[in-house]
Formats: structure tokens, C-alpha cells, sequence
């Protein structure tokens, strides 16, 4: 399960170093097999490989009516490795659907993590907080 956020620095091509403290898990799981694609919240989804396959299976057996969202999922859907030096490659055109140039947050969903550039997730973060909690959490125990 990965958890906890990153602030990180993509380079020049588009490259960012995975944090040390999931590399090992990429590397054991996945052999460091990764599936990026577009998140309906505007960042990326970055799955390892075998928890992408599960999400595809799920994706594509959606009926007609969810065509969209199986193009939006699937067809941006872009497989990269993590290098020797643990980075990883993001495409232009996934960059720039998340609108990510330099200044990115890296965070653990569990079995996935979400990509986002930095301001666009402080100001949505700082927009939830604002907002009113959602039902679901209302009789939830911290």
C-alpha cells in the first residue's frame, strides 16, 4: 500500500526520480513496470504494472454506455519503466493533460498514486478544506 506525499522536480526531459522509500516496493512488485494515465481530477494515475492490470480488466469490461471513460483510461494509458538511477520517464502529452512542467506531488493511494503539479494540488487541496465535509466522513472516528 503506498501512502504519504512527495514533492519532487521533474528534469529538463521530463523525468522524475521516484522516491527511495517506494523503489524497493516497484522494484519487488512490479519489477519496476509502470502504467501512467489521465485522472478525471486533472493529475495522472501511476499504477505498478500489476495493479494497473487489474484496473484495465475493470476499465475495459464497462458496458457501451462508459465509452468515454474506457478512451480517457485506456486509450492515454502509457507504460514506462523505472530506470537505473529510479527515474522515470513522463510523456509530453501526459505533462501536459496534468499540467505538469516542473514542480510536481506524488501521492500514495494505496494501491496506485496520483501525480499532480504542485499548485494546481495546493489550491485544490486548500479548496476541499474549505469545503464541507463529505456525508461519507461526517460519522467517521479520527
Amino acid at each position: 500500500m503506498f501512502q504519504g506525499a512527495s514533492s519532487l522536480s521533474l528534469d529538463a526531459k521530463g523525468r522524475l526520480s521516484v522516491p527511495t522509500r517506494h523503489r524497493d516496493v516497484l522494484s519487488a512488485n512490479a519489477a519496476g513496470q509502470l502504467t501512467i494515465t489521465k485522472h478525471p481530477h486533472g493529475c495522472l494515475m501511476v499504477f505498478p504494472r500489476p495493479a494497473w492490470e487489474e484496473f484495465r480488466d475493470k476499465i475495459a469490461a464497462l458496458p457501451m454506455s462508459a465509452q468515454w471513460w474506457k478512451r480517457i483510461f485506456l486509450g492515454n494509458a502509457m507504460d514506462v519503466e523505472v530506470d537505473g538511477t529510479g527515474r522515470v520517464l513522463i510523456s509530453p502529452e501526459l505533462r501536459v493533460a496534468a499540467g505538469i512542467e516542473k514542480d510536481a506531488v506524488l501521492l500514495g493511494m494505496g494501491s496506485y498514486f496520483e501525480l499532480w503539479d504542485k499548485a494546481t494540488y495546493e489550491a485544490q487541496e486548500a479548496q476541499a478544506m474549505q469545503g464541507e465535509m463529505p456525508d461519507v466522513l461526517k460519522d467517521f472516528s479520527f
